[in-house]
């Protein structure tokens, strides 16, 4: 096939011949020049291949040949369109009379002009049907008898046989759709007419869009026809061409197979790793991959070690073979607590912090010292100082006997303690739970998050690091597909690659794997670092945990000991009459000690949380004591100095 314009190529392409093999031989988009072309990157060189697999009509251009007007149809246009004129034209009526004498065709004919004809009695103007009915001498000139109109309006014209053109044989057919006149080859590039359309005469124009794959594209590559490149088809001698079409991880998920399949490493998406493990390295341009296939079970578990200053954070597949040993859960507010809390589940604590609950902000609410032992009951809400409801946490002090004897004493009425929800203190569980669990026993029996200590090793695993801390807290446990993956480089390492976070871009490579002997030894421990996890914890899972309740503002000492309107007023004159500076700073107990001793004249101390000291109640005045004698104070202090 000799090179044509990929507009001529389209029009003139039968679809049931798709799939088409075209060469780019030259046009605009040459060299590597990269285009914007539909919403896709398209690079077209000379000399590169496309496979065209489908064409859709976009959309058809109606162009008024006379004014170069045009206008766009829809390919759902209903109107219906005839032809005008035939494949020829004709520069004079006498090549036309000429033409139709030599044929096997007879008078009258229909014809028209693209120019405007002008006669002694009228104007004949562009594009208008003519019909020539004889040949005639008129006058001593040939001239051809036409008649302009039908009906009661047909005037007759003489026109002479040297009338210049051109001129287009008018062949009136059935009328056709717009699509099947796109379709129909007699009808490409005549003139057209439509009756829903106002013009004599138009052209359809379409414009198409091609479907097609390109070498190392891995979409597909969309290509409006109008596009200015000279293709040639060589569907015949590329029956061996084999386009590479490179593939994400996260569509071989989702089409699910087949497995095991074999790959080669395109590309590796930018940005930061996600895990700390030594095949991270690996996944490079050119490695080669064996996928074999979806990782079971798909929920993995977010595992923080605990006792740590910078703690380490790691995910655990659901198949974890080690065993765990449930260890006592710390919570830091009343919030927590109530979080932790199961139905048909005790929950017993201990205090590890002081909290005074008789002040004035937590009026009603109780006191709790280290050591105490508490039972979480449930929710509720109390009234609160500032005529508010509060959410509180309802409790049960429990004594120091032992469960047996506290079992034994049920019946007796014991302390409730009512703590606010946003209560901030200490807290450990009280458990005596020795049993070992699997991690999927674990997670189906308690709610996370849950402190554990590992006290047997993942057998599979050889370098299992989660025996050698201290503690562990699991978060939360994450349902999210992995695929198996093994690297050819090193046979005996395999891995869970997640394609939501680590979606690699790949390609199918040569050749069928045998199916592996044995079980794969797949990694079921994955540091993780610390930029992946914290993008871990914004995911809807736990965005879903709401945080706990702001406390209340704690007001000063100021408002606590505000003096009557009318001391206030008293000691405010005085102060005025005297006409003193401002007072100075409060001076240390060393300075003035003979103020120290005449405790009237000194403002309450905000006693001292020594650590590891149960916090004493701030010493409140009656209002009728707190007498403040500015000027005594201010005497004595110049006399100091």
């Amino acid at each position: 096939m000799e090179p044509a314009s990929l507009q001529d190529f389209v029009c003139a392409l039968d679809p049931a011949s798709l799939p088409r093999v075209l060469r780019v031989c030259s046009g605009v988009y040459f060299q590597g020049s990269i285009y914007e072309i539909s919403g896709n990157e398209c690079c077209l060189s000379t000399g590169d291949l496309i496979k065209v697999t489908q064409i859709r009509l976009q959309k058809v251009v109606c162009e008024n040949p006379r004014t170069g007007q045009t206008m766009e149809l829809a390919p759902n246009f209903q109107g219906c369109f005839s032809p005008l004129t035939g494949p020829q034209s004709y520069g004079t009526l006498e090549e036309l009379v000429s033409a139709v004498t030599h044929s096997s065709k007879k008078l009258p004919v229909c014809f028209l002009s693209t120019h405007r004809i002008t006669t002694d009695t009228r104007v004949v103007p562009e594009d208008e049907p003519l019909m020539l009915e004889a040949v005639e001498t008129r006058f001593g000139t040939c001239c051809a008898r036409c008649v302009l109109g039908t009906g009661a309006h047909r005037v007759i014209l003489h026109l002479p046989l040297s009338q210049q053109g051109p001129f287009w044989e008018w062949k009136p057919g059935a009328p056709r759709t717009l699509l099947q006149a796109l379709k129909d080859p007699a009808m490409r590039d005549l003139l057209l007419t439509c009756p829903t359309i106002p013009w004599r005469a138009l052209i359809l124009r379409p414009q198409y869009e091609l479907q097609a794959i390109m070498h190392l594209r891995r979409t597909i590559v969309k290509i409006p026809s109008n596009l200015e490149v000279d293709v040639e088809d060589i569907t015949a001698t590329s029956q061996h061409v084999h386009f590479i079409q490179p593939l994400l991880l996260s569509e071989v998920l989702a089409r699910g197979g087949p497995f095991p399949l074999p790959t080669e490493i395109l590309e590796v998406p930018e940005g930061p790793p996600i895990f700390l493990s030594p095949w991270m390295g690996s996944l490079q341009k050119g490695e080669r991959l064996c996928i074999y296939g979806l990782a079971s079970p798909p929920w993995r578990v977010l595992v923080s070690t605990k006792g740590r200053k910078v703690p380490r954070h790691f995910m655990v597949s659901g198949a974890y073979q080690g065993k765990l040993r449930r260890r006592p859960r710390e919570f830091s507010t009343a919030y927590d607590l109530l979080g932790a809390l199961q139905p048909g589940r005790p929950l017993r604590v201990v205090a590890t912090k002081d909290y005074e609950g008789e002040g004035v902000e937590n009026s009603g609410f109780a006191s709790l010292a280290v050591g105490d032992r508490l039972e979480v009951l449930r929710s509720g809400q109390a009234h609160g100082v500032q005529g508010r409801d509060v959410d509180v946490l309802v409790c049960q002090r429990l004594s120091d006997q032992t469960r047996e004897e506290e079992e034994e004493e049920e019946a007796e009425d014991q302390e409730q303690v009512v703590l606010p929800l946003y209560f901030s203190g200490g807290f450990v569980e009280e458990m005596s739970d020795g049993r070992r669990y699997s991690l999927e026993d674990l997670t189906t029996q308690f709610s996370l998050p849950c402190e554990v200590k590992v006290v047997a090793k993942d057998t599979s695993h050889t370098a299992d690091p989660l025996p050698s801390f201290p503690g562990l807290r699991l978060e939360e446990k994450i349902t999210e597909p992995f695929l198996v993956v093994g690297l050819d480089s090193k046979p005996g390492m395999c891995f869970e690659i997640p394609p939501r976070w680590l979606d690699l871009t790949i390609v199918e490579a040569e050749g069928q794997p045998g199916p592996p002997a044995g079980s794969l030894p797949v990694a079921t421990v994955e540091e993780l670092t610390e930029a992946f996890y914290y993008h871990l914890r914004k995911l809807p899972a736990f965005e879903s945990q709401t945080p706990p309740p702001r406390p209340p503002k704690r007001q000063g000492l100021s408002k606590q000991k505000q003096p009557s309107s009318k001391e206030r007023g008293n000691k405010s004159s005085q102060v005025l009459e005297m006409q003193q500076p401002p007072l100075l700073p409060k001076a240390k107990k060393k300075t003035l000690p003979e103020v120290a001793k005449d405790r009237s004249n000194m403002y309450s101390k905000i006693p001292a949380h020594k650590k590891g000291l149960r916090p004493t109640k701030p010493d409140i005045q009656a209002p009728d004591d707190d007498e403040h004698d500015y000027e005594e104070i201010a005497e004595q202090f110049r006399n100091t100095v």
